[in-house]
């Protein structure tokens, strides 16, 4: 089983702001939650659930540069890896008035080593 506790994730987009947002990911057995910002997030959270074979599912909120509050749901398919990182896979979709869907892809921010 994946443990995303402490693990920080930010996502591949090929370049651009987007790029600069992290989230920080906690995990107590199957309950996950996390923060997020960067980007053209100022603030987010996410409340969900991680399946024993690592899959996420998880509501997420967040409001952005221009003031919009954005809220939405988002499943998670994780792939390990060569170099022991998490790539997630994400399908989400947006709820309201910003109603959307789509896909996009984090991966794992490697730990910071000090030498």
């Amino acid at each position: 089983m994946i443990n995303y506790n402490g693990k920080r994730f930010h996502p591949v987009t090929g370049g651009g702001p987007e790029e600069s947002r992290v989230a920080v990911y906690h995990q107590e057995g199957d309950l996950l939650w996390g923060e997020f910002l960067g980007g053209k997030a100022r603030r987010g959270a996410l409340t969900g659930t991680a399946s024993p074979n690592g899959e996420l599912d998880f509501a997420y909120c967040m409001v952005l540069d221009d003031g919009q509050v954005i809220s939405g749901h988002c499943r998670s398919t994780p792939k390990v890896l060569e170099d022991g990182r998490i790539r997630l896979d994400e399908v989400w979709e947006r709820f309201g008035e910003h109603a959307a869907s789509g896909v996009s892809v984090i991966e794992e921010i490697p730990a910071q080593t000090t030498n």
